[in-house]
């Protein structure tokens, strides 16, 4: 398993598709803090201690990084079928189940790694505007949220990462049906019911974003659960019929 990992992170060190993300990732923070310059009665929203922060993990999750993240999911599973290296290491054999769990684990870590980045970037733009109002519980605090929301994402978009090579679509499909899916959030954000059962707004109760009862936080993270089940189910099927295929190629 930690050679398949390793190979994995080696494949993507070799892609510009991680350099989309980071591209992604920044103009997401320049284009809050270019929003927030907006004054109103005479004081920007950026110059509300913590605004920046909070902001910006909103636009980013509603915007801009479950694309992302779906996109390096759908990327990395689809691209040995769509480059036919699948058939060479198929010849070795691997185990394909093994391979595609190395590859959603390395997405998991990679959109906690994207929300850790996006934090380090707020948080020195916080930190610059106004230091000596930030305490280290607000910091801490901000650093959870980040990461519980970089991790609950993968499980949101978990789902669009495995139906795309489930359905023999190209990667970039991710992309499109993920802007959608997080963008629909604001819609779902509306209502408390459906906030707290939709994927995207799901994931805001988990990581403590909005404050929510315990009973909705445990409601969320069950459906995110369930939409990590439904992956694993849809990645098991692709699995079986790529076995099956390659039996049916070595018959002829």
């Amino acid at each position: 398993m930690k050679i398949l990992l390793w190979a994995e992170c080696q494949k993507l060190r070799r892609s510009n598709i991680l350099l989309l993300a980071l591209f992604a990732t920044i103009f997401i923070a320049a284009i809050v803090f270019i929003g927030g310059k907006t004054t109103v009665d005479g004081v920007d929203f950026v110059e509300n201690n913590g605004w920046y922060m909070a902001t910006t993990l909103t636009w980013a999750t509603m915007f801009i990084l479950p694309a992302m993240i779906a996109l390096i999911g759908s990327y990395m599973i689809c691209r040995e079928e769509q480059d036919g290296t699948i058939k060479h290491l198929r010849l070795i054999p691997i185990d394909e189940r093994k391979l595609t769990a190395a590859k959603m684990s390395v997405t998991f870590v990679l959109s906690v790694l994207i929300y850790l980045l996006l934090f380090v970037m707020t948080f020195g733009i916080e930190a610059a505007l106004h230091f000596s109002a930030l305490s280290m519980k607000t910091v801490l605090g901000f650093l959870k949220m980040y990461l519980i929301q970089g991790g609950s994402m993968f499980f949101a978009v978990s789902p669009i990462i495995a139906i795309v090579p489930y359905a023999k679509k190209s990667y970039w499909l991710a992309l499109l049906l993920a802007e959608i899916y997080s963008f629909s959030g604001l819609f779902m954000s509306m209502s408390a019911r459906l906030k707290t059962f939709y994927p995207i707004t799901a994931a805001f109760g988990v990581s403590g974003y909005y404050d929510t009862t315990a009973q909705n936080r445990i409601y969320s993270a069950v459906v995110l659960a369930l939409c990590g089940c439904l992956a694993a189910f849809l990645l098991a099927g692709l699995n079986r019929n790529q076995k099956g295929k390659a039996h049916e190629e070595d018959a002829v």
